[in-house]
């Protein structure tokens, strides 16, 4: 489930280095802890689907960067279309790294974590319940 070959895959170009995002809320476990040996794949805040292998898709234009700490896990979505929020993607194989257009392909995976993150007046992001309707945009190809 993990990011193979996240460079390999990326778009034409350099890819974007990855991006640092201090949360305002913390938990103990984060996605890249291991436990017992496995590897933690999502947190609190996060909505996990099994998606079978299919593939996720931008929902609108914007751009696609590894999560700092997390390169071979998550990705973190931003769109100036939507510029007080982030998502972090959890569990893809095969992202594509950089800037992509509404409707392309980000990667696919079997089981994918969403979670949505709002910006906050302090210059930090909190974990915020994604509408359905936000994740289901991900899932369908426009």
């Amino acid at each position: 489930m993990l990011l193979a070959g996240i460079w390999a895959c990326s778009s034409p170009g350099a890819a974007p280095g990855p991006r640092n995002v201090t949360l305002h809320q913390k938990w103990a476990l984060q996605p890249g802890d291991r436990l017992g040996g496995y590897q933690v794949q999502s947190s609190l805040g996060d909505i996990t689907v099994d998606l079978q292998g299919n593939r996720v898709f931008m929902p609108f234009d914007g751009q696609v960067q590894p999560a700092e700490g997390n390169v071979d896990l998550c990705v973190i979505l931003s769109s100036a279309d939507v510029p007080a929020y982030l998502f972090r993607l959890c569990g893809l194989r095969r992202a594509r790294l950089g800037d992509l257009a509404q409707g392309e392909p980000i990667g696919s995976g079997n089981t994918v974590a969403f979670a949505t993150l709002r910006r906050q007046a302090d210059g930090t992001w909190a974990m915020v319940e994604p509408a359905k309707e936000m994740i289901a945009q991900f899932l369908d190809q426009p």
